[in-house]
Order: C-alpha cells, then sequence, then structure tokens
C-alpha cells in the first residue's frame, strides 16, 4: 500500500476554547498521510487515477474555516471529509498542531492526532 503525504501545510483559523481564539485567530499546521492504492495512477500517468494532493489541500482548508473549540472535533471532521471524497482511503493520519498556544510558557506547539 502506498501513501500521499502533505507536510506543514499552514493555515490561519480561529480554533479555541477561548474567545480570543476565535476573535484573532492563530496560525495552525497540518501533516496528513493517506494510505491508498496507487498502482494505476503508477501506470496511468493520470490524475484522475490517484487521491489529488491539492484537492485534499483544499478539503482541509474548508475544515479549518469552520471555528471549533476543540482541535479534535477539527481532526475528525477533517477525516471525515477526506474519506466522504475519496472513499478510495483506507487509513491514514491527520496531525493539527496550534503553533502559538495561549499557555503561559514557552512551547513549541501542541497538537491532535488522528490515525485510522
Amino acid at each position: 500500500m502506498e501513501r500521499i503525504e502533505i507536510n506543514r501545510l499552514e493555515i490561519r483559523a480561529r480554533h479555541g476554547v477561548g474567545e480570543q481564539e476565535r476573535v484573532v485567530g492563530n496560525i495552525f499546521t497540518v501533516d496528513a498521510w493517506l494510505e491508498v492504492d496507487l498502482s494505476h495512477a503508477m501506470k496511468s500517468d493520470c490524475v484522475d487515477d490517484t487521491v489529488n494532493y491539492a484537492t485534499v489541500i483544499e478539503v482541509i482548508k474548508q475544515e479549518m474555516a469552520t471555528p471549533s473549540a476543540l482541535l479534535e472535533n477539527v481532526v475528525w471532521r477533517i477525516r471525515n471529509a477526506i474519506t466522504e471524497k475519496y472513499p478510495s482511503v483506507t487509513g491514514g493520519m491527520i496531525r493539527l498542531a496550534k503553533v502559538t498556544p495561549p499557555v503561559p510558557c514557552r512551547v513549541g506547539s501542541v497538537a491532535v492526532v488522528t490515525r485510522w
């Protein structure tokens, strides 16, 4: 089984429990890998025979545009939207990280990961 990967997609969005996070927003990064049989696309050299990563990025951007209190909800929505669009995706991983979380200390990021 092969996979399509999207690494460090950077998006500004308005997710968070605090009101300020919903008003000002934050920078998020999304990493995704999608397990899919790419054997037909490898032979055909046709984008219609694969999971188009540009389309997946648009799906992610659409879900990121809808504010949520919890990152858990966002990764669940992203996962569902991708697998609805591409039923050939048999497994994968979505990692959503908030780059500058509102915590009283310095951290690189906080993240939620789902695997299936």
